[in-house]
């Protein structure tokens, strides 16, 4: 049996250098610098990134526990418009971030990773407008195999 991704990434260590990594990229990113850059954000921002990248990864449920479930995460990052160009930056800087985080290379392991991050954007993508994000969306699960709807 294979250990789940958060296992196999190195558990909570390997998920906040992921988070670091990827925040840095994102600042460095001259389009997504922007939000990542807000004065106002969370001070524990990237640890609660982490988090919650190692919660849907199959770590423990820290995130939940603390900042709430996946339509708390949705509505705080939905009804900005069309960034369907910054999704895809997003997305490029999180598998580039992976690599700056000496996760595991293993093609498998990035497939999942990438595979995640593309259906995480979509997620948030599709509320770009006013339309509420339903309320009680429990955390996603991701697995080697993708989204996995029990638990």
């Amino acid at each position: 049996m294979r250990p789940s991704l958060f296992e196999f990434a190195g558990g909570e260590p390997a998920f906040l250098a992921l988070a670091r990594a990827h925040h840095e990229r994102c600042l460095a990113d001259p389009e997504l610098n922007h939000p990542f850059s807000h004065p106002d954000q969370h001070p524990q921002h990237v640890e609660r990134l982490a988090a919650y990248w190692a919660e849907v990864m199959g770590g423990p449920p820290r995130y939940s526990q603390s900042c709430g479930d996946h339509t708390g995460m949705l509505v705080m990052h939905a009804g900005n418009g069309d960034m369907s160009d910054l999704g895809r930056r997003f997305v490029d800087c999180f598998v580039r971030a992976a690599d700056d985080a000496d996760l595991p290379a293993d093609p498998g392991f990035r497939a999942a990773l990438r595979a995640y991050m593309e259906w995480a954007v979509g997620q948030v993508l599709s509320y770009p407008g006013a339309e509420p994000v339903p309320a009680g969306l429990p955390m996603p699960h991701w697995s080697w195999e993708g989204l996995r709807t029990e638990v």
